[in-house]
């Protein structure tokens, strides 16, 4: 199943994608108002039976994209996760033990297909794609055998950083991570009967067509399981929250010169099976 957030004549809706289109569960279900109540009242398969005998309400260019869950508790970021990355980072010393883990807000990201600012503090703004995490089911001090149980599907997001902004304090990336709407997320999640969470993924990104990272979550250092039952010992994970799991190498700081993102580029992160979130880059005034 696919389901995402929307805007619709300036009214926040959610729904699902079917053959011919987008269901707008919003209209038929007035006692949950969005995906994340819908995910914390355990009513996706509910929503499932309905998106798939229903007609199609709208066809995707009648709607305007949302992030896929609009409003999380949390939006957990994993650092330097591929093994290829860590090595470009650290020039082959011991891999951590644990996790670099770090925080976003809401409006750090945008929706698929919406623009992407490119802020006039910095001249630095990179692309970072990532598979995300959706928990469907709250948790604390999970087992890693248990962690398939918490997981409501897949989405994706552009981890868009300031690199200049990375490096403004000694000990965290906060500043350079959390400029608004620098980074998107979506378009949809997908649930695990399409997409295995925790079989082999992959992700490309591409910058106006041509390709810049491309890895597997095998190359992982800290697997899936691992990620929920490591935040969850310090985390009471709830349903909505995401966790964005590490972007391969391949950024745009790596090159020589570097590649930073300019008006009017356009950066696609695909995870085949989930999608491909699409945004264009718009200098933002000041």
């Amino acid at each position: 199943m696919k389901f995402l957030s929307f805007e619709l004549n300036n009214t926040r809706c959610f729904g699902g994608l079917n053959a011919d289109g987008v269901v707008n569960l919003s209209n038929r279900f007035a006692d949950i108002p969005d995906l994340r109540a819908a995910l914390r009242s355990d009513r996706l398969e509910e929503l499932g039976r309905i998106l798939h005998a229903a007609p199609a309400d709208l066809a995707l260019e009648d709607i305007r994209f949302s992030p896929t869950i609009p409003n999380p508790e949390k939006i957990i970021c994993i650092g330097v996760n591929y093994t290829n990355r860590n090595t470009e980072y650290l020039d082959g010393t011991e891999p951590p033990k644990y996790p670099s883990v770090f925080m976003r807000s809401r409006e750090s990201l945008v929706g698929h297909q919406r623009a992407i600012l490119n802020p006039p503090e910095s001249d630095q703004l990179d692309y970072e794609g990532e598979i995300v995490l959706v928990i469907g089911k709250a948790g604390r001090r999970i087992p890693q055998d248990k962690a398939h149980e918490h997981i409501a599907g897949l989405t994706i997001m552009n981890e868009g950083s300031v690199r200049d902004y990375l490096r403004h304090a000694k000990f965290n990336v906060t500043q350079g991570k959390n400029f608004e709407a620098s980074g998107a997320v979506g378009p949809c999640l997908v649930t695990p009967d399409e997409v295995d969470p925790l079989g082999t993924l992959q992700v490309i990104t591409r910058v106006n067509g041509e390709e810049r990272q491309n890895d597997v979550t095998d190359n992982l250092m800290f697997n899936f399981r691992y990620l929920i039952s490591y935040l969850s010992s310090f985390y009471r994970l709830q349903a909505g929250d995401l966790i964005a799991t590490g972007t391969p190498n391949g950024a745009g700081a790596r090159f020589d010169p570097p590649k930073y993102l300019r008006q009017g580029d356009v950066v696609e992160v695909e995870v085949p099976g989930v999608g491909v979130l699409s945004n264009s880059i718009v200098d933002e005034s000041e």
